[in-house]
């Protein structure tokens, strides 16, 4: 079972110290899972199999190939949060607009519109 989600990790480009960061989860625990001396309780396979966006069965090896779950309903929409998730500056421009007013954030979007205008007649 340990092999599984340390092939899922790998694949993911996490670490056990974020793996145990996001899901509070502590690295301790992680590590006796590794070396046989635990097995986490289903709680906690079911906040690393929700991590890693597999199904609990999968994680813990009951299903044989992992079944894609889309969380999002569109292929645009996950492209675009793809893009964030991958972009630091586009997270820090995410992150800053969710407690942003109306006002200022349409604001923003000129703003953004205008220079991006502006870069194209430059051309």
């Amino acid at each position: 079972m340990y092999s599984r989600y340390e092939e899922l990790i790998k694949e993911r480009g996490y670490s056990n110290y974020r793996v145990a960061k996001e899901t509070g989860i502590s690295q301790v625990t992680l590590s006796d899972w590794k070396n046989g001396k635990i097995t986490p309780k289903i709680g906690a396979l079911q906040k690393i199999a929700d991590l890693l966006n597999v199904s609990l069965d999968y994680l813990v090896g009951i299903e044989a190939k992992e079944e894609p779950t889309n969380y999002y309903l569109n292929d645009e929409t996950a492209k675009i949060a793809q893009q964030i998730f991958d972009n630091k500056e586009l997270k820090i421009l995410f992150d800053a607009a969710k407690d942003v007013s109306p006002q200022d954030l349409k604001l923003v979007y000129e703003m953004t519109k205008r220079l991006k205008d502006k870069e194209g007649s430059d051309n």
